[in-house]
């Protein structure tokens, strides 16, 4: 199993669909509360953040791998399919 890092914001509308999504899939898979996720709000640790290659919020890393960007208009069901693919990554 690998840790997965999240960057997101406070303010932003599609992190907050990404942490409704991952609400969801723990409720329907009990199996991915097992995954590592360290969860970074970037303007609070602005260090971290720079130390990472994305340019859009949220952004999903498997282990040193980017797995999911956000992009503008993404649909909640599109994020939630990519938040899944990156616990199912992040689980094998």
């Amino acid at each position: 199993m690998q840790e997965i890092t999240m960057f997101y914001l406070d303010d932003c509308g599609y992190c907050h669909k990404a942490h409704r999504a991952l609400e969801e899939l723990y409720e329907k898979n009990p199996e991915y509360r097992k995954i590592p996720i360290t969860k970074i709000e970037e303007s609070r640790q602005p260090e971290v953040a720079d130390r990472y290659d994305y340019w859009a919020v949220p952004t999903f890393f498997v282990g040193d791998r980017k797995v999911f960007e956000a992009h503008i208009g993404m649909s909640y069901e599109a994020i939630y399919e990519k938040v899944q693919e990156a616990l199912d990554q992040a689980k094998q």
